[in-house]
């Protein structure tokens, strides 16, 4: 799994590393013993950056465990505290007060454990079978396994809200994650996630913090880059622990509804109708060959009752209206071949063509302009 695009969006590195690093430790985790030391050796580290979206990254393999989230022995008590108000100000400000959560990471249930005393329904999803055992032993309701391509549908999901703490950073192909974790969400879920912050380790000269453990390096601009590229809006933004980590709130963006559009298609299909009423077949233009025109013509089904179409671009004039194979005529067309009324359709500019009309061809012809609102007499 070592690359040379990037990971997030596809796109290639610039052509020169960010910074090559020799001689570095392999991992944060797995030290040496003694008997190891003969063979042990360091790695060479090139720290690259996508052109495409900007992402700092390893082009290296990860390590052999980044599919399990290995926490220092013992959580502090400083961190536990500040962890348990700011999840319960999450489940406050979010109102999951008694609705499923699930950490994908959970390690030995470290956070899981914060949560239960805060009425939820909290879940946890670890790869590490000892992990997992801990967590059983514990009490915790944690399943085995990472959200990779052969994920499916999680048991006791949909979830209604997850978290994703100091974990994607140490992921390969954080796409898949992010779309398995999409997919096991609630309609109106909300996440918390959190990751290292390379904006202040930029501001801080930190070059020490590149490890092979760590794949990707991001700011807020591209921390957020690859959340919504994966179906989630961000709703808030923090720099905690002495601006260590970027935490995030985000949202599940769900597919837009439309369908009121087909209500207003009947509405203007039901005014133009009772428009044409009033007037013989073939009585009636239709001004202007725009790409709206066009589609009205054809979604509500007139093209029958239309004489021609009027448009003043030369390069429209002689040709058909696609799908509904009008004639495209000159407005002198109107002189030539007249009819009682026009349905101006030319978007911003309606009423200067029905001045136009007016000036050129007399006040004889009844004239309507489909706005916005519907179709209007004038």
């Amino acid at each position: 799994m070592a690359t040379n695009t990037c990971r997030v969006c596809g796109r290639e590195f610039f052509e020169e590393p960010l910074l090559r690093y020799a001689n570095m430790p392999k991992a944060a985790q797995n030290f040496p013993d003694a008997a190891a030391l003969a063979h042990e050796k360091g790695v060479d580290l090139e720290v690259c950056q996508c052109m495409g979206c900007g992402l700092v990254q390893l082009n290296s393999e990860p390590v052999s465990y980044y599919r399990e989230v290995i926490r220092a022995a013992a959580v502090s008590e400083v961190i536990k505290d500040s962890k348990t108000r700011q999840f319960a100000d999450f489940l406050r400000k979010y109102s999951l007060h008694g609705r499923k959560i699930l950490e994908i990471g959970c390690g030995r249930g470290e956070f899981l454990s914060l949560l239960l005393t805060l009425d939820v329904k909290a879940y946890g999803l670890e790869y590490s079978e000892r992990a997992v055992a801990e967590c059983f032993k514990n009490g915790l309701l944690v399943a085995r396994g990472y959200p990779d391509l052969e994920t499916g549908a999680l048991a006791n999901g949909p979830f209604d809200a997850f978290l994703l703490l100091m974990f994607l950073e140490h992921m390969p192909d954080p796409n898949v994650a992010l779309r398995v974790i999409y997919d096991n969400l609630a309609d109106d879920a909300v996440g918390l996630v959190e990751a290292p912050n390379f904006d202040m380790m930029l501001r801080n000269k930190l070059f020490s913090e590149f490890i092979g453990d760590h794949l990707l390096y991001f700011t807020r601009e591209t921390l957020q880059t690859t959340l919504q590229l994966n179906g989630f809006d961000v709703m808030e933004y923090n720099e905690i622990r002495d601006d260590y980590v970027i935490s995030v709130v985000v949202k599940k963006r769900c597919r837009l509804d439309i369908s009121h559009f087909y209500d207003y298609q009947v509405k203007i299909k039901t005014d133009i109708g009772a428009y044409l009423e009033q007037f013989a077949e073939k009585r009636v233009a239709i001004w202007g060959a725009g790409h709206q025109a066009l589609a009205i013509i054809a979604l509500t089904g007139i093209a029958d009752r239309i004489r021609y179409v009027v448009d003043s671009a030369t390069f429209k004039q002689g040709m058909y209206t696609p799908a509904t194979h009008l004639p495209i005529v000159a407005p002198e067309a109107l002189n030539s071949d007249p009819v009682d009324a026009i349905i101006i359709m030319a978007a911003s500019y309606s009423d200067e063509v029905a001045a136009i009309i007016r000036q050129r061809f007399g006040c004889d012809m009844s004239l309507a302009i489909l706005r916005d609102f519907g179709l209007e007499t004038v």
